[in-house]
């Protein structure tokens, strides 16, 4: 079943093109990674799913199932987010927002992000205060927060940025847990290609014209996978 379909879409940031005549499909269960050099239209086109930002021409649209304001979505982190001052339950449990009717959450607001820190092995910092976790235990509630607001389709901005190898490591094979033992879609955002093609099903690459979109394979024997690489990096 299709999530999300994008259609000759045209980009555009400050008045100037970035991406042209792009059209991709994700599909249930998907782990699609959008790569491309900087400037490429990565962020404006994340801007664009989220419904953040509108297209300059072309089709983007939602499966029956899902809406914009349904994507579960992790930014990458800032400086002030690293220093929030709640507690964990807190932190996750606003990912429940999106349902939350009248000014309390409810029950089951509460019982569903509890069932996703669990999912993620963070139950035992429920009360812990997020500013005093380490940056891989944070990069985890702010995941646990997104699964609460899309219970479909994950979208991931960078999310392994600042974290050392080893809990980067941890962290992939989290979201792959995630995407298969789970079945929830991801689209990832990221400049570690090396661990997209060990990960991905699908893989984006922009680039302002003739961008690609392929699965995993097909990406390695395409020109857009030789030119960015020179056929060095493999799974």
């Amino acid at each position: 079943m299709s999530l999300i379909s994008c259609k000759n879409v045209y980009l555009s940031y400050e008045n100037n093109s970035v991406v042209e005549d792009l059209s991709f499909v994700v599909n249930e269960g998907d782990y699609l990674c959008v790569v491309g050099e900087n400037g490429s239209g990565k962020s404006t086109l994340i801007k664009a799913i989220l419904g953040l930002k509108q297209t300059a021409d072309g089709h983007l649209h939602f499966g029956n199932e899902i809406k914009s304001g349904e994507i579960g979505y992790l930014p990458q982190q800032s400086s002030a987010q690293k220093d929030f001052p709640a507690s964990v339950f807190e932190v996750v449990l606003s990912g429940c927002i999106g349902e939350k009717k009248g000014i309390f959450f409810s029950k089951k607001n509460k019982e569903y992000a509890l069932e996703n820190m669990k999912k993620l092995d963070i139950e035992h910092l429920k009360n812990k205060c997020y500013r005093e976790l380490s940056g891989g235990q944070q990069q985890r509630v702010l995941l646990a927060r997104a699964l609460c607001a899309g219970k479909k389709i994950l979208l991931l901005d960078e999310p392994v940025t600042g974290l050392d190898p080893v809990v980067t490591n941890e962290f992939y094979a989290l979201i792959k847990k995630i995407n298969i033992d789970f079945g929830i879609t991801i689209v990832m955002v990221s400049h570690d290609l090396q661990a997209c093609l060990g990960f991905a099903t699908h893989i984006l690459h922009l680039k302002k014209t003739n961008s690609f979109f392929g699965t995993r394979d097909e990406y390695m024997l395409s020109d857009a996978y030789m030119k960015y690489t020179g056929g060095k990096i493999n799974a």
